[in-house]
């Protein structure tokens, strides 16, 4: 099965399409899994969301206006209130009460982490809980959402893999790596998680030290790396000056071929934000640029790939994911 955007399964789970602070005081445009929505505040700040298409003949939300927490097509002037309900059509004033059709199917959207959440369908499941978003010894960063020309499934194979860092990261954190990976476990990491802890020897290089807080070339790491299907990824780090960072990588498609990306991260320490972002996006993009030279979503056909064991954990995460779309690999 290679395209994956129309499995009903998908349409259920939750996915991050924004970071809160983009959307303000007009309508924003997002798509996931191939279909078109609108965002947008009620007077209140509650977000809302909705297909992207007006239900008069079908204009793009996204490109009206925001009065008073009131969504207006920038077409006829149709205006929908609380809950996506019609509550004005300017061409009909005298209309004794709106037909059902007018009112807007709205879609799940919640705001957590600095980050927006939606999900198409029914929930399946919580969004995961991050207990350091609510320790005040710990910091978080929100980034800007990125677009990716890579299917959701590479991402996700990429970032739980480490065999990777000597080659793809030798300009930041491969530096010098022995690219031997050691034998690992993979399993529950907690309630929310699934993937594997281990130690890794990674360059240091001026660039990193802010991330580190370790002054030495090469530092040693204490990581955990977990997937939360089906596109969420966790990475831990336990540096040796007592610094712990967090990291949510979020990964959402937009369709088979295209996805959104953007990561949240805590910290508790009082390094230097822009510092710590700027050194976590380089590494990001070191993976874009090698994910961009992949075509097509990654296979879940029996022997489309060959895997070896520092491959268990993406591996874990691919039989799962087959799983939940019902594929046999």
């Amino acid at each position: 099965m290679q395209s994956f955007c129309e499995s009903p399964v998908l349409h259920d789970q939750w996915y991050v399409v924004a970071v809160s602070r983009d959307v303000a005081d007009q309508p924003i445009a997002v798509r996931l899994l191939g279909q078109d929505f609108a965002l947008w505040r009620s007077p209140e700040g509650v977000l809302l969301g909705a297909p992207d298409r007006c239900p008069h003949r079908q204009a793009p939300l996204s490109a009206g206006t925001v009065k008073d927490g009131l969504l207006v097509c920038r077409y006829h002037g149709w205006t929908f209130g609380e809950g996506g309900r019609c509550v004005q059509i300017p061409s009909a004033a005298g209309l004794s009460q709106m037909p059902s059709q007018a009112h807007l199917p709205t879609v799940n959207v919640v705001e957590r982490y600095g980050l927006v959440w939606m999900c198409p369908g029914t929930p399946a499941a919580e969004i995961p809980e991050i207990v350091e978003d609510a320790d005040p010894s710990f910091r978080r960063f929100n980034t800007q959402i990125q677009q990716w020309r890579v299917s959701a499934g590479r991402m996700v194979d990429n970032f739980m893999d480490i065999s990777h860092f000597a080659f793809v990261h030798d300009a930041s954190i491969g530096q010098g790596v022995n690219p031997d990976v050691p034998r690992f476990d993979v399993g529950p990491l907690d309630e929310w998680f699934t993937g594997y802890s281990y130690s890794v020897e990674v360059a240091n290089p001026e660039s990193a030290q802010a991330t580190s807080g370790d002054p030495e070339e090469v530092t040693t790491v204490q990581m955990s790396t977990g997937f939360r299907l089906p596109f969420l990824i966790r990475g831990t780090m336990q540096f040796r000056s007592g610094v712990r960072q967090v990291l949510l990588l979020t990964t959402a498609p937009i369709d088979d071929a295209v996805s959104m990306f953007t990561f949240a991260l805590w910290r508790n320490d009082d390094a230097d934000e822009r510092e710590v972002v700027d050194f976590e996006l380089q590494i990001d993009a070191e993976d874009q640029r090698m994910l961009e030279l992949i075509d097509g979503p990654l296979p879940l056909t029996p022997g489309s790939l060959l895997s070896v064991r520092s491959d268990k954990g993406s591996e874990e995460w691919r039989r799962q994911f087959a799983n939940l779309l019902g594929v046999s690999i």
